[in-house]
């Protein structure tokens, strides 16, 4: 095993030579391809394809042909160039850290994109947004392109090209500090890039799930993602990425204290930081290492932090002479560029209206002309038979979607049916103790009247009012439990009635309580066989929420279902000591201090010590018409609706599960 590891720890040292040697034999083809080609569009795409292979190892030689490819491109009107230019000039910019400069270029590149119908580069232009926005601590524009740029190549079945938005996606969750999405994309990616050969965004996905690794504790797992990332890295020439992937390996071993080892890995990393040309990477590891010989050498610390006084100054001079004076004249180029399309476009509009004039006198000379009676009835024809069609259209949609939302209602009314049979016999078990009291205290009042009869024809008065007085007392105890059973019966044809969508101030506490006790006699009513062990933890500090009882009921209901559902199937098993049990509890959490709204929560959990939810169905359980149980079983629409009445009262439904240990479904509402 060591051996392997050390085999692999070679290739990936030796990748960089290999690397370098790979891109210089492109970066020659390409130039001697430039050397012999015509003035044409291959040409321009060899410029760009140039500039793609110097971005990340030389921004300046990037630029330079970005522009001249640019040019060219106009000079030829060469469209699909023009947008690479401008893209790829971008991508460069931003790689150099001048985000306000390639901000205006990436816009640049989507209005020709969005002119020229490039569905795939309005793609490419968005996920280049959301990395500029990521790295000027924008999330929620960077976000947005990014999702944007996913769902153009998903509709394009374009899945190669999906996986860059995968890999942006998880680096923008994880820097707004929301690991589990981070993940969530990240292994998306992995998995995809794979399956459909998007392996140059290898080094950057294995970097973002090192991070998350990391930031776990899982040291030795975010190694070996390091590792994978700088192989993919070298083999591709991303010295960009390689030099954060070998920065923050050192400041794992700084952590451990292995001081040998993270000097090695920070060296690396500066190494890597100056094969990109990049002077904000070069003065961060310079700035690093002169903090690590900051106590032992300090002459060699001071060396570093010039190093990194020397890299700052080129990046706020934006690189050398020669390629400020490239963009000084670039900028002209543009201003020179965007003043003639001005005037042409200008010149063209003027054009349009007299042709446009010219042809409106025309066609009103000709229409004065050619005007008949036989014309006009056709015309009228015509008009009745596109009415009617476009009616008997509008009666056939207006139709299908009646049938559509009676379908809809009728699922929805057949779900709130199926938890109102649940309920049946647990109410009818709820009802009938009340029943009871009523009955036996009625048959106690009548033979106390018929003792009173005969007290009154021998003339006790004094025992005819203590007989009086226990007929009162009787009488109250058998209102008492009508109201009770009234109560219950009430609560059944609230749970029954449709929702009028107003919320009610309600205690949380006691409609989960008593949920939970008609659920179990519902279930006991219906197998005597059911038995299940019930645990509550109520906060009593929660007090009244406004909800609306009814579909928070029906959640709440849904759930306990559920779980005694499971913990009965886990029973069945016959597992030795095993003993079901259904926990439901309520908390209440108040707001933490950076949040904006200030509004604390209520959280529900319903428990089970069931099987858990196999990992290959986690993610697909709120979804509409899936469930687990057998056929006959489950509509599939529980979970589904539950979540969506959860989300209509701005609140999370969510599940935490292991395998062979059971489940916890959480409810938290705001307050």
């Amino acid at each position: 095993m060591k051996k392997l590891i050390g085999l692999l720890l070679l290739w990936s040292f030796a990748q960089p030579v290999f690397a370098q040697d790979n891109q210089k034999a492109i970066i020659d083809s390409l130039k001697q391809e430039l050397s012999i080609s015509k003035i044409d569009t291959s040409n321009v795409l060899s410029m760009v394809e140039l500039v793609d292979q110097y971005k990340f190892s030389n921004v300046d030689s990037a630029l330079l042909y970005a522009q001249k490819a640019l040019m060219l491109s106009r000079k030829i009107q060469f469209h699909e160039g023009e947008f690479r230019s401008l893209l790829m000039m971008g991508y460069a910019l931003s790689l150099a850290s001048n985000h306000a400069r390639a901000l205006e270029l990436e816009l640049k590149a989507l209005r020709i994109a969005e002119k020229y119908n490039f569905t795939i580069g309005r793609g490419e232009v968005f996920n280049r947004l959301g990395v500029i926005y990521r790295n000027t601590n924008d999330f929620p524009r960077s976000l947005f392109y990014h999702k944007q740029a996913k769902q153009i190549f998903d509709s394009l079945h374009n899945y190669s090209m999906a996986v860059s938005s995968e890999v942006h996606l998880a680096r923008a969750y994880y820097s707004m500090n929301q690991p589990d999405s981070a993940l969530y994309y990240s292994l998306m990616a992995d998995k995809n890039m794979k399956r459909y050969g998007a392996e140059f965004m290898s080094s950057s996905n294995s970097i973002t799930l090192a991070r998350i690794q990391s930031d776990k504790g899982n040291v030795q797992l975010a190694l070996n993602y390091y590792q994978q990332g700088l192989l993919a890295g070298y083999a591709r020439d991303q010295y960009f990425f390689n030099y954060k992937a070998n920065l923050e390996i050192a400041e794992i071993y700084q952590r451990a204290g292995q001081r040998d080892s993270c000097i090695y890995y920070a060296q690396r990393a500066l190494a890597d930081a100056q094969k990109s040309s990049g002077g904000i990477p070069i003065a961060e590891v310079s700035l690093f290492l002169s903090a690590v010989y900051e106590k032992s050498n300090l002459a060699l610390a001071l060396q570093y932090e010039k190093m990194a006084l020397a890299a700052i100054q080129k990046t706020n001079s934006f690189g050398n002479l020669n390629s400020i004076q490239n963009l000084a004249a670039f900028d002209e180029e543009e201003r020179q560029y965007e003043l003639d399309a001005t005037q042409a476009a200008y010149q063209n509009r003027a054009k349009q209206y007299g042709l446009l004039a010219g042809l409106a006198v025309f066609l009103l000379i000709a229409f004065f002309l050619y005007r008949n009676n036989r014309q006009k009835q056709n015309a009228n024809a015509l008009l009745r038979h596109q009415k009617e069609e476009i009616n008997s259209q509008k009666i056939l949609a207006e139709k299908m979607l009646s049938e559509l939302k009676s379908t809809q209602s009728q699922l929805i009314h057949s779900e709130k049916m199926a938890s109102l049979g649940e309920l049946t016999a647990g109410i009818a078990h709820e009802i009938q103790n009340p029943l009871n009291f009523v009955n036996n205290f009625s048959e106690v009042n009548k033979e106390l009247i018929a003792e009173m009869r005969e007290e009154i024809k021998k003339g006790n008065y004094d025992e005819v009012n203590a007989l009086a007085k226990d007929v009162e007392d009787n009488q109250e105890k058998i209102n008492h439990h009508g109201k009770r059973a009234d109560a219950i019966v009430k609560g059944m044809l609230q749970h029954s009635r449709s929702s009028n969508g107003q919320k009610e101030s309600t205690d949380i506490n006691a409609l989960a309580d008593e949920y939970l006790r008609l659920a179990y006699h519902g279930l006991k009513a219906k197998d005597r066989s059911f038995n299940a062990t019930m645990k509550t933890d109520f906060d009593e500090s929660i007090g009244n929420v406004n909800i609306i009882p009814q579909d928070i009921g029906r959640v709440v209901l849904n759930l306990i279902n559920n779980a005694f559902y499971a913990v009965d199937e886990k029973k069945k098993q016959n597992q030795n000591g095993y003993e079901p049990t259904v926990s439901v509890s309520t908390k209440k959490i108040n707001a933490r201090p950076d949040d904006p709204v200030g509004r604390g929560k209520v959280e529900i959990s319903v428990k089970d010590n069931g099987d858990g939810i196999p990992q290959k169905v986690l993610d697909k359980i709120f979804q509409p018409f899936f469930t687990t149980k057998p056929t006959g079983q489950g509509t599939g629409l529980g979970l589904s609706l539950s979540y969506d009445i959860v989300k209509a009262h701005g609140g999370e439904l969510k599940v935490e599960t292991k395998s062979g240990e059971g489940s916890d479904f959480i409810i938290q509402l705001p307050v």
